[in-house]
């Protein structure tokens, strides 16, 4: 298993979809359970053995940083973005922070919780850094919560991406999770971009690959879909605040 022990969180996003509510509160302090997604996703990093997460700031972003105040573990790096920079640009900046190796890349507004196997060791299992580029956990389209999507991709046995054909419907969607090698980025451009590049940089030379997550993944891009994450988890985890 490759040992990855830096990540970066990505929590400068607008989450525009969740208004009134991040009109005052940055979408990744959004509680659900008694923890915000923010410390979701840490707690699931720290589990897998990352030492180290750097927390991209925009929206809101002092309030982020003063949360982040209270956490021991992984480690802290804040990455302020004076204009947002999107997912792909965001992590470019973010480089010099994360080191020469592989990374793990995770949405600050998604939620998932491991099934059988913890998802990001799972990850870093399957990880093989001569031939991909980046590594993503999928989900099976009609097994999300809270998603009414077409879906993201297509797979091959060998785990090999390709886009969702137009017009059809893809058997796996993009759940947010992710590893990536810095070695993507080069050559990458300037400025504000999305990762969606260079996926299809690495789609193109067949390094872009994915995993299937055995375990349930929340859409909470909208107050419906966090409502319905807030139900399960409260029928699943009685209580609050309990790290899971």
């Amino acid at each position: 298993m490759t040992a990855l022990n830096s990540a970066m969180v990505l929590a400068a996003g607008l989450g525009t979809r969740l208004r009134p509510l991040t009109d005052r509160l940055p979408k990744p302090l959004v509680p659900v359970a008694g923890l915000t997604l923010l410390d979701h996703a840490l707690d699931r990093l720290a589990a897998a053995g990352v030492t180290t997460a750097v927390v991209n700031l925009h929206h809101l972003g002092d309030m982020i940083a003063e949360h982040l105040k209270g956490r021991s573990a992984p480690k802290i790096i804040l990455s302020r973005e004076e204009r947002r920079l999107e997912t792909g640009g965001g992590v470019r900046h973010a480089l010099p922070l994360l080191g020469a190796g592989a990374f793990f890349v995770v949405n600050a507004d998604v939620l998932w919780l491991n099934g059988p196997y913890d998802a990001l060791r799972r990850l870093q299992n399957d990880w093989r850094e001569s031939e991909m580029d980046a590594l993503l956990l999928l989900l099976e389209t009609t097994a999300a919560f809270g998603y009414d999507g077409a879906g993201d991709f297509l797979a091959d046995p060998a785990g090999r991406l390709a886009r969702r054909p137009e017009r059809e419907i893809a058997p796996y969607l993009f759940t947010g999770v992710q590893i990536l090698h810095p070695r993507l980025f080069e050559d990458a451009p300037a400025g504000a971009f999305s990762l969606n590049v260079l996926y299809d940089r690495a789609l193109a030379a067949g390094r872009l690959y994915g995993v299937v997550h055995d375990g349930e993944w929340f859409h909470v891009g909208t107050a419906e879909g966090l409502a319905e994450a807030e139900d399960f988890l409260r029928v699943r985890y009685p209580g609050t605040k309990r790290r899971r």
